[in-house]
């Protein structure tokens, strides 16, 4: 049996570890510093970084540096904060390949369209007919006796429908000057009568071919059924009498065209009119 005083020695070692392990357990409700804290989230983040270590993008593991993103070279590490892991490196790009995602403009030269759209084909015929009035060339054509009618004018060359055959050519006045030419040309039935009336936005003239020049157009015998139509043609704003096929005509065709005067004035001057 044991003597009372190593029972008092046992009793106050009892005590003493007692004490201690509920000194250890209020030192664990203390709270601690700042510091402390970090450590121990620092040391807690390690451990379980180490038991599994993250991949990166290209499958490889990378390490992961626990540090304050404040830290400053020679502070105290104790008072650093825990820094965040480094973002996955990016993947090296490779240099492509110039053989590789080629365009057929690689091999071969772009090719472009040489055909024309409407508009610009009808713009060139305009100028090519602008051009051709203003020069006065009279082609394809002579002048040609008929009886009963006189002079008139005969295909040298064919004409396809709606080719430009010639300019019904002369002084273009307005109809006041126009009533007093032909005023003055009624006194001599020998001079005959080549003044041909229209209107062009809103306002009327007159082409007068009475005098001699040489030009076609002038000669050009009337029909009803003609195989030419008279049509206008302004360049720069003002207007010309042109004459054109309405039809394809023939080598050694006389031109005709429809006069279009139904007054009775002149039917009784020129029956030749009716037909």
């Amino acid at each position: 049996m044991k003597s009372k005083t190593q029972l008092g020695r046992a009793g106050r070692r009892r005590r003493r570890s007692s004490s201690s392990s509920s000194s250890r357990k209020i030192q664990m409700f203390l709270p601690r510093t700042r510091s402390e804290a970090l450590k121990a989230k620092a040391q807690a983040q390690a451990q379980a970084l180490a038991k599994a270590p993250p991949l990166a993008a290209d499958g490889a593991s990378r390490s992961v540096t626990v540090a304050s993103s404040s830290s400053k070279p020679g502070a105290d590490p104790g008072k650093q904060g825990v820094g965040r892991p480094r973002s996955p490196s990016k993947p090296t790009l490779k240099a492509k390949d110039p053989s590789r995602h080629r365009k057929v403009t690689d091999y071969f030269p772009v090719r472009r369209s040489t055909r024309k759209n409407c508009g610009e084909l009808r713009t060139e015929a305009r100028i090519r007919l602008n051009e051709l009035i203003k020069s006065g060339k009279e082609e394809g054509m002579r002048v040609g006796i008929f009886d009963g009618k006189g002079r008139g004018v005969i295909t040298t060359r064919p004409f396809r429908r709606g080719d430009y055959v010639v300019e019904y050519h002369g002084d273009l006045i307005d109809l006041a000057a126009a009533k007093k030419r032909e005023a003055r040309y009624a006194k001599n039935p020998a001079t005959g009568c080549y003044m041909y009336y229209f209107h062009y936005r809103s306002k009327g003239y007159c082409v007068d071919a009475t005098k001699e020049s040489g030009r076609l157009g002038r000669l050009i015998n009337h029909s009803k059924s003609g195989n030419c139509q008279t049509k206008l043609h302004p360049i720069d704003g003002v207007p010309h009498l042109i004459v054109i096929a309405t039809r394809d005509i023939e080598v050694g065709e006389e031109l005709l065209y429809d006069y279009g005067d139904r007054s009775k004035a002149s039917l009784e001057a020129y029956p030749w009119l009716k037909y």
